[in-house]
């Protein structure tokens, strides 16, 4: 009749844990550190308050509260009885896609939680995680600017291939952007808003479709072979993979609502500014009486390895635009490869673009929970780059030229597709999330399968493996092995 112990904790008494102050300081302000680089790279609010906890745990800091909200992170410790609590926060500023920078700060927060830091030891301990820490945040980037822009015009120029594009497709699409990248590059180094910012790239990538549309009939070129659409879908695409669609997703299902609203009114707004880019051009090139019509464009006529290949282009440049190290670069080309190739089978099986987008995203947020520890690579990588071929460019800009040049009472074909996009989007963030969740009990079994034949401790030696409590606040320290964006 009487239930076992309690496996949750709420309204406990705060515990002295018997430390010198300039040990709590220290750990407060390393695990804030690392904390809000976490969340600045792009590492999601879950993670990162299991990464701020297994780092005040190694230190004998069992009984820190953590908040994480979208814009700041808060850490409290209360010794209890008469002592002061000390409270810390940092506001994150700056959010950008830094993987290989955001991978180096994993391993370190890894190999620091690897034991329990002795008491003696704790404060050279703590200088000299600082210290690494240092080195990671003011190390420089890998690739210079310049670098990145020709890495996004390979991309783009994937992208074409991957639609249906011939080569003449490629090299404007990568010519095209390459052009936005550096005019978005430049506006956000005046500190326009991401929203004008998005609007812009759109803008640009529509003049160039509106561009062909007018020279066309003077240089005969035959559109159905050289589809301006193509070239629009692929600038969108690379303005789609900066939006964190997945990690609005993901902290929505695993429980931090503010962070989770937040990131999901920022992938709203930026996405609405891609809309309004588009969609203004088109209405005022319509006005202005440029001949715009929809164009069928046929299937993609290359064999399924050309197109898993332009796939895996497509993940590994986005990675290394990222500032991925060359291994995780690999990682994310195997990844997009292997969506696509999911992708073209579920849709030859029946299912429609959205169902069949989920179902691969699923099997990718699934390998990257699961391998990518194994092979030192951030499971965020692996799953933002491999569902980047996913994305509905395409889907978005044939809507909005539906809706400008072809308005309809009712559901028109525009609005449908519209919503045809945004189910494709929803289907990619669910679906990776959901792999995540299915692969994260494989791997905690496996990590203490590995921690039971290993010569040195565990997290916490005083773990008792029969204690339901015990068992959950080991599941807690495992889960800040890997980052899920």
């Amino acid at each position: 009749m009487i239930d076992g112990p309690l496996t949750f904790h709420v309204g406990q008494r705060a515990q002295d844990a018997g430390l010198d102050h300039a040990v709590v300081r220290g750990t407060l302000e390393l695990a804030l550190r690392i904390g809000e680089a976490m969340l600045s790279l792009g590492a999601g609010a879950a993670d990162v308050t299991a990464m701020v906890h297994r780092t005040t745990r190694v230190f004998c800091l069992d009984s820190c509260q953590v908040e994480v909200n979208f814009t700041a992170i808060t850490v409290s410790y209360d010794p209890g009885g008469a002592n002061p609590p000390l409270t810390l926060m940092r506001v994150v500023r700056t959010r950008i896609s830094d993987y290989g920078r955001l991978a180096q700060i994993i391993e370190l927060a890894t190999d620091l939680g690897a034991e329990v830091v002795p008491y003696d030891a704790a404060l050279g301990k703590l200088e000299e995680a600082h210290l690494s820490l240092d080195e990671i945040v003011q190390a420089p980037r890998p690739y210079r600017r310049l670098v990145v822009t020709g890495v996004l015009s390979v991309l783009a120029a994937a992208v074409a291939v991957l639609l249906g594009g011939g080569l003449n497709v490629a090299l404007v699409a990568a010519a095209t952007t390459a052009i936005i990248d550096r005019v978005v590059w430049k506006l956000d180094r005046w500190g326009l808003p991401p929203f004008f910012v998005q609007g812009t790239g759109a803008a640009i990538a529509t003049l160039v479709a509106v561009g062909l549309y007018l020279v066309a009939p003077h240089l005969s070129i035959d559109l159905g072979a050289f589809p301006p659409s193509l070239v629009v879908a692929s600038g969108i695409v690379v303005l789609l993979a900066g939006t964190s669609l997945v990690g609005a997703a993901e902290d929505a299902i695993s429980g931090h609502a503010v962070t989770a609203g937040g990131r999901t009114f920022e992938v709203v707004m930026l996405t609405l500014g891609i809309v309004i880019g588009i969609g203004g051009v088109l209405d005022v090139a319509r006005r202005a009486g440029v001949p715009l019509e929809v164009l069928d464009i046929p299937a993609n006529s290359a064999s399924p390895i050309v197109q898993a290949v332009s796939a895996a282009v497509v993940a590994a440049a986005w990675g290394l635009a990222s500032y991925a190290r060359p291994r995780a670069a690999v990682a994310a080309a195997i990844a997009g490869g292997t969506a696509w190739t999911i992708f073209m089978a579920a849709r030859e099986l029946g299912l429609g673009p959205a169902a069949a987008s989920g179902v691969a995203a699923l099997v990718i947020g699934f390998l990257g929970e699961y391998l990518g520890p194994r092979v030192r690579v951030p499971p965020i990588l692996i799953s933002v780059c491999g569902i980047v071929p996913l994305l509905p460019g395409l889907a978005i800009y044939r809507a909005l030229f539906q809706l400008v040049n072809e308005p309809q009472t009712g559901l028109s074909p525009g609005v449908a597709g519209l919503l045809g996009a945004a189910m494709s989007g929803v289907a990619l963030a669910a679906g990776v999330t959901l792999g995540e969740f299915f692969a994260a009990p494989l791997r905690r079994g496996a990590h203490r399968r590995h921690e039971s034949n290993a010569d040195w401790p565990t997290e916490n030696p005083d773990l008792d493996r029969s204690d339901p409590e015990d068992l959950e606040e080991d599941a807690v320290l495992d889960r800040g092995e890997s980052v899920r964006l």
